[in-house]
């Protein structure tokens, strides 16, 4: 079983235990101890199922709190502050969905709910950590891993992974990035040196060392790479960029020194590992939450516009179609989350039959836009059928813009870091979109772009996204868009 689902799983088991003991206390409390009146006291059939929701109600609140990833490499004092938190907001719930008698004390009962099941699942998840500890010293919990780097400092990690068992990586491969390598080949020599310095730190076992990255993608698949180890190295900021970017595309966690700092920030969330030397480049853009939160707000949001305005929609369409013929929206493949593929749609500015003869981006006073067309691009109402995409979940209504499939592979190329940008849903509108003055097909506006896209995606937040559609209304106004 992959390590990350194992640690997973018994997360879920001992937090079980908390959630089953906790409301077994607080059950024997409130109809058992005799410090409460009694009016009633529940059948077996109504405990049996209380409990169940329960257990059922707690799990959903923890994983939305983002409660079960590995929680391991957190400090306890970040997962004590968790727990507190998410059992505080699951308990307010409770609170507002039962209706109680004033005369059986509620709030002590819900209090001392609070102070025993925080107690439980914080006693539950310290002795979760010490039986992983205890099964990755024991080997029985591995991180099949890789470790980037230049001789020197590679040496120096993986002398640090091989004495600290307890992290449970298990290195099987090293990419070298060395002063003494060209154009991917190793001199011999050198080589051989390395390898003794390896199994004098290893006890002889078997690593295998590439200097190659065309056989580097390929690794992490055969080998089943969990973690990729990235020590500093004579690598350009482009290759690191390119190695992180081809495993967090796979979902596989990528740790760097803290010295690498610069070279990562912006690209995707980092975090600091308590008890390693590292940080992590997650996976995970946003947590479980936030993208209930976002998606219920897109939802809800694109209902109500594409409702409230549907007459003046319609109006729309039938002027798109009256004042030059062809069908009333544009379709056109774009590039969404995941890299997946959609149609979207727009009301059409153009006049029908006008074929790009290579992808680009909006032109002023491009003659094929119509008169109308000129109106709707230019008060960005050419974008209102978009709203459908988002409402079936292909978009957003705030984030990256989605590019054309041709683009995306020119700029991934030019840039290893820009399918970062794909790990969340592109949008109607964005951070950048708000801030742009002209559109300019370059890779230099691009790489302005991308800072953009990966200042929203760092610093995510509904409040955030409620500026960003706001200042987006007042640039309607202006007649900001490209025409």
């Amino acid at each position: 079983m992959n390590s990350i689902k194992l640690q997973i799983l018994f997360q879920v088991a001992f937090d079980f235990l908390a959630i089953s003991v906790s409301f077994f206390i607080q059950y024997w409390f409130r109809f058992h101890s005799g410090y409460v009146p009694i009016y009633i006291i529940p059948d077996c059939t109504t405990t049996i199922i209380t409990y169940f929701l329960f257990i059922f109600y707690w799990y959903i609140i923890l994983f939305f709190s983002g409660m079960y990833k590995n929680w391991y490499e957190i400090s306890p004092f970040e997962e004590i502050t968790a727990i507190l938190k998410a059992v505080l907001f699951g308990t307010v719930i409770i609170i507002f969905l039962v209706y109680f008698d004033s005369e059986n004390s509620p709030r002590m009962l819900f209090l001392l709910y609070m102070i025993v099941f925080s107690s439980t699942l914080f006693i539950g998840r310290m002795l979760n950590r010490q039986v992983q500890k205890t099964m990755r010293i024991k080997g029985k919990i591995k991180i099949p891993s890789i470790l980037i780097g230049d001789r020197k400092n590679a040496l120096e990690m993986f002398k640090e992974i091989y004495s600290q068992k307890n992290w449970g990586f298990e290195l099987n491969s090293i990419l070298l990035f060395d002063e003494n390598i060209n154009n991917g080949n190793i001199n011999n020599e050198f080589l051989d040196e390395f390898k003794s310095e390896l199994q004098q730190k290893s006890n002889n076992s078997p690593i295998e060392i590439i200097s190659n990255c065309d056989y580097y993608e390929q690794m992490l698949d055969t080998k089943k790479i969990e973690a990729v180890i990235i020590a500093k190295s004579y690598a350009n900021a482009d290759q690191l960029l390119d190695i992180a970017t081809k495993a967090t595309d796979k979902n596989i966690r990528v740790k760097i020194q803290p010295e690498l700092y610069e070279i990562f920030s912006g690209q995707s969330r980092t975090q600091n590992l308590w008890g390693i030397p590292l940080m992590e480049i997650s996976t995970k853009i946003f947590r479980p939450w936030q993208e209930v939160a976002k998606r219920g707000f897109d939802i809800i949001f694109s209902l109500l516009v594409l409702i409230l305005g549907l007459p003046f929609w319609i109006l729309i369409g039938i002027l798109v179609k009256a004042t030059s013929p062809g069908p009333m929206l544009y379709v056109q493949n774009r590039v969404g989350k995941d890299g997946k593929v959609f149609k979207i749609y727009k009301f059409r500015s153009m006049y029908h039959n006008q074929q790009q003869v290579k992808p680009s981006f909006t032109e002023n006073n491009d003659p094929r836009v119509t008169k109308f067309g000129r109106f709707i691009r230019k008060t960005h109402l050419d974008e209102i059928p978009q709203f459908f995409n988002t409402l079936i979940g292909e978009m957003s209504v705030v984030g990256p813009r989605p590019e054309v499939p041709d683009l995306v592979e020119t700029f991934s190329k030019a840039l290893p870091h820009y399918r970062r940008r794909l790990k969340v849903r592109p949008g109607i509108t964005g951070w950048w979109q708000i801030k742009y003055t002209i559109y300019e097909f370059s890779i230099d506006e691009i790489r302005n772009r991308l800072k953009d896209d990966f200042y929203y995606i760092e610093n995510f937040s509904l409040r955030l996204d409620f500026e960003i559609i706001l200042r987006t209304i007042w640039l309607i106004f202006k007649g900001h868009g490209q025409t």
